[in-house]
């Protein structure tokens, strides 16, 4: 077996390890933006249980969240797919993260134009929605592309709770061809491959949206 027919037979793994990093960083997003969005609206209390989860989430240990969500739960007879486990462990913890980044993205915003937004008798709802949410997304690029960097590091957990990933690609391989350097070397290739490929769609993402004086990734 050569080079190429070792990347081929990991190949197999490509699709469910982009799988599993996509839908954990639409999770990451979705749960990031909903904080920010909560956080805007100024509730009192809700801001000090919005602050418990990022602390909370941002110091827990990807593996250890993953096993108690897997093969915690159905010991109090909750059941879930292997996906929604890794969305509920990566994904809430990338949101957690995300979440800061996204808040400090809002601190870019000119405070003059939000003066400008309450003047007009806006909303908190309506100034979050309009005003602050459309630069808070381009000013957060950079910080979500080095997030959805550490999803993709973080995606070959995948494999402890059966997802057929890379690195379980790269394990059964190994067993039965014994020559760990060569596979685990293409499975570096090949991770970096995808790294590059999500990059450059989001440099090309950026160039379009861009706002004025903020260099590119």
């Amino acid at each position: 077996m050569g080079f190429i027919d070792i990347l081929s037979q990991l190949g197999w793994g490509v699709a469910y390890t982009i799988l599993v990093t996509f839908a954990c960083s639409v999770t990451g997003v979705v749960v990031g933006l909903v904080i920010t969005g909560l956080r805007s609206l100024s509730v009192p209390g809700l801001a000090f249980a919005l602050d418990a989860y990022t602390y909370i989430f941002r110091g827990v240990p990807v593996l250890v969240l993953l096993f108690l969500v897997y093969f915690g739960l159905p010991s109090i007879g909750i059941r879930i797919s292997p996906l929604v486990a890794m969305m509920c462990s990566l994904g809430l913890i990338a949101g957690a993260y995300l979440s800061e980044v996204f808040r400090g993205a809002i601190a870019s915003v000119d405070p003059a134009e939000i003066l400008a937004a309450e003047a007009m008798g806006m909303s908190r709802l309506q100034l979050f929605c309009y005003i602050q949410f459309p630069q808070m997304i381009r000013f957060s690029v950079p910080g979500m592309v080095n997030e959805f960097t550490s999803v993709l590091k973080s995606s070959p957990f995948a494999y402890t709770v059966g997802i057929p990933e890379i690195t379980k690609q790269a394990m059964a391989l190994t067993a039965t061809t014994l020559r760990g350097i060569e596979v685990y070397l293409a499975v570096g290739i090949l991770y970096f491959v995808i790294y590059r490929l999500f990059l450059f769609a989001v440099n090309q993402a950026e160039k379009r949206f861009r706002v004025p004086g903020i260099a590119p990734i």
